[in-house]
């Protein structure tokens, strides 16, 4: 009986040579798998991102649900308070040097945030058969998710009126939920929830189709028949 020589045992399998085609889809396809895998981390970061905003924001978004009838969450009743205030000496020329000498009086604890700003002119009104003129009028506001503080003044007057509501929790919740009374840092924040939201989605996207070109086409197809069907129902 004869043996196999050792050296032929041992001797690795004989590899077949590839062409240049076969190395450049090979090639190709591990350029996809280490995209997609990449792709995976991305995705999954942005969901976790996604997850923890989407908590605060499905609170809110609950509450706001519920603004209206029917299953309507009462928002309660703000607690309202009204003060007159002196003008300095010399008042104020403009309504933004009044908010500037509002904001130097710690006393008061106003809202970070300044609304709305509101110059009425001086103009002619109808009072009974006679016709008079009523002043100037300034209207602003100072605002935060928990309360707000709106200020009005009569041009020639030596006082001022400040009326300030405190809101109540759920009135909080939708504020904050809406951006009412925040910082730019907020809305920069709430974008990135935003963008968060629309990268999840693309590249969700993307992981379904794994980049084949039939997927990729149907996804495509898919979407722009939507976009369509959107920008037909508004018009």
């Amino acid at each position: 009986m004869s043996f196999p020589d050792t050296a032929e045992i041992d001797a690795p399998a004989a590899r077949v040579p590839l062409d240049a085609e076969q190395r450049d889809e090979r090639a190709r396809r591990s350029r996809r798998a280490a995209f997609i895998k990449w792709l995976r981390k991305v995705h999954g970061w942005l969901g976790l991102w996604g997850a923890v905003l989407g908590l605060l924001f499905g609170a809110t978004g609950f509450v706001l649900n519920h603004r209206t009838e029917p299953l309507r969450i009462s928002p309660g009743a703000p607690q309202v308070s009204t003060m007159q205030l002196a003008m300095p000496d010399p008042a104020p020329e403009t309504p933004r040097d009044m908010i500037k000498w509002l904001r130097s009086q710690p006393d008061l604890k106003l809202p970070a945030r300044t609304g709305r700003m509101q110059k009425e002119p001086e103009r002619e009104v109808a009072w009974g058969d006679r016709r008079i003129v009523q002043p100037e009028r300034w209207q602003m506001s100072f605002n935060s998710p928990g309360e707000s503080v709106t200020v009005e003044y009569w041009v020639g007057n030596d006082k001022l009126t400040l009326k300030r509501s405190d809101n109540s929790l759920v009135s909080t919740i939708t504020n904050l939920h809406k951006g009412v009374g925040m910082s730019i840092g907020w809305v920069l924040f709430i974008d990135s929830f935003a963008g968060a939201l629309i990268l999840l989605s693309l590249t969700g996207v993307l992981l379904w189709t794994e980049l084949n070109k039939r997927k990729t086409v149907g996804a495509v197809l898919l979407f722009g028949s939507i976009v369509v069907a959107v920008c037909v129902g508004l018009a």
